[in-house]
């Protein structure tokens, strides 16, 4: 594939990273930190992918590496894009602080500059035939949309694809509104989907109502069914802010109007070859045939004995790891390919809906373009410097009130207690006390991140720790959206120790 500039390190201004831990418990099992924010651990997972950090030589992660081939160009007749905000560091000076030194604790992405100038080979050169992807916001909590939203980001980036952002709306647990907040949100909300079009190339974002108007209500729409023009209810453009049953209309108006995937990521990986062409199409399909007929033994036994394939092995090993136990490819093929508008449903009843790790899910015959992929979503998809900040002056606060530690280290639990779907699975805390406490150290400050209201419930915690709580800091978020709460404890939790 013409190359991702995966290792160029031009014009790269190098930033100090800082590891980050957090101990997750939920009610019946001792977790890692992983499950605390994925965009955040991120930063570890693919700490090796950025080739530009101080001191990096950019031949040190992969060696003997094919060279680099010429990078895919903008389409033409496209005046270049005008960057957004500032992609590296944090500055808080218009959110009420903390200062920019104390904030860079939180800043875990990068700018990698040529990284904006990637194309994907899938992107059309005819900007009067453009094609779109819509989807659907995920069912189910905070982190199944957020990760649903982080795959359909990428998967649009991937087919070349204009992404069209939902509509505002209700979210599940969202729905909060003191002092009348607001309470119906769109991603811009959380993240920089403002600005992601402008600092990259190779995506362009729009709104629902915009793709409404200009392919809708101009006729380019067909029914699937009866192959005739076909228009949104009501002829109506401007779905922001509608209820759950109204959206039900628009879900199964748009899903009849667009060419839908059936993809189950529990059963098959996203794959994507490294051009257009048939024979590239081909060469992916046969190379899952071999692995499936061979029973996937080479990557069991891989996995068995703990070794790491590396990022630029040979496709069809990456394949095999990718694959894990799965026997299925989602190709991006030819249909695919011709469809105007490709619309990623989220529909419950089917199991067809994005709730997988996009790391997991995406397969590039290129492994450039999948590192590139997740340096794009580590340093982009991230949330908006409101929410930040936010966290920054909370954590700022807690190294401030930490006991006998001069390094003001402290450490942090996820214990989740509301929202199981099975009750079985809680646990009293002098369990979760008795599963934790090798981990922790009598007397440490323990920040804990919960849904559970009854703070009574932590004393057995209080007994042996310092605990706190996100609602110890309410004089730092007087001003935040209470709906924000959930993605403030991810944060100042992944700067545990």
């Amino acid at each position: 594939m013409a190359g991702t500039n995966a290792t160029t390190t031009a014009n790269k201004r190098p930033k100090p990273r800082r590891k980050m831990g957090c101990l997750l418990i939920t009610s019946f099992v001792l977790m890692g930190v992983a499950c605390i924010m994925s965009v955040t651990i991120n930063v570890m997972h693919f700490y090796s992918l950025d080739p530009t950090h101080a001191g990096h030589d950019p031949h040190h992660a992969v060696r003997n590496r094919p060279e680099p081939q010429p990078q895919p160009q903008p389409p033409q007749n496209q005046p270049p894009k005008e960057k957004g905000h500032a992609l590296g560091g944090l500055s808080c000076a218009a959110y009420g602080g903390p200062s920019d030194e104390i904030a860079s604790e939180m800043v875990y992405w990068s700018d990698v500059e040529s990284d904006s100038n990637f194309v994907s080979p899938f992107m059309t050169k005819h900007p009067d035939e453009p094609k779109y992807m819509t989807f659907e916001p995920d069912g189910g909590g905070w982190n199944n949309i957020r990760m649903a939203m982080e795959t359909a980001v990428a998967l649009s980036h991937a087919m070349g694809r204009i992404l069209v952002m939902p509509p505002e709306q209700g979210m599940y647990l969202l729905g909060k509104n003191v002092n009348k907040q607001k309470n119906k949100f769109s991603f811009a909300d959380f993240f920089h989907m403002d600005t992601l079009s402008k600092e990259h190339e190779g995506m362009d974002i729009i709104s629902f109502e915009e793709f409404l108007k200009r392919e809708a209500m101009t006729g380019h729409l067909v029914d699937i069914n009866t192959g005739k023009v076909t228009f949104p209810p009501d002829n109506r453009t401007n779905w922001d802010g509608a209820n759950d049953p109204t959206m039900r209309v628009l879900k199964g108006w748009i899903r009849n109007a667009t060419h839908v995937p059936i993809w189950r990521p529990q059963h098959c990986i996203a794959a994507f070859p490294s051009s257009s062409k048939h024979s590239d199409l081909e060469a992916l399909s046969s190379m899952k045939d071999e692995l499936v007929e061979a029973g996937l033994r080479k990557n069991t036994e891989l996995k068995k004995s703990n070794q790491v394939v590396p990022v630029d092995a040979d496709p069809k090993t990456r394949m095999g790891d990718a694959l894990n136990t799965r026997t299925e490819l989602c190709l991006y093929d030819e249909k695919m390919q011709k469809a105007p508008v490709v619309h990623m449903m989220c529909y419950h009843k089917m199991k067809v809906r994005l709730l997988t790790h996009f790391y997991t899910f995406l397969y590039f015959e290129d492994w450039k373009q999948d590192l590139w992929t997740k340096r794009f979503v580590r340093d982009h998809l991230r949330y908006i410097d409101e929410i930040q900040c936010a966290a920054a002056r909370v954590v700022h606060k807690i190294r401030e009130r930490v006991r006998n530690n001069p390094n003001g280290e402290f450490d942090s639990l996820h214990i989740r207690r509301g929202d199981f779907q099975f009750k079985d699975t809680r646990v009293d805390a002098d369990v979760l006390y008795e599963n934790s406490k090798l981990e922790l150290e009598e007397g440490a400050t323990v920040y804990i991140a919960t849904d559970e209201r009854d703070k009574a419930f932590f004393e057995p915690f209080r007994k042996h720790y310092d605990i706190l709580f996100l609602d110890d800091f309410k004089d730092e978020i007087k001003d935040i959206n209470t709906n924000y709460y959930g993605m403030l404890d991810q944060l100042i939790a992944s700067r545990g120790r």
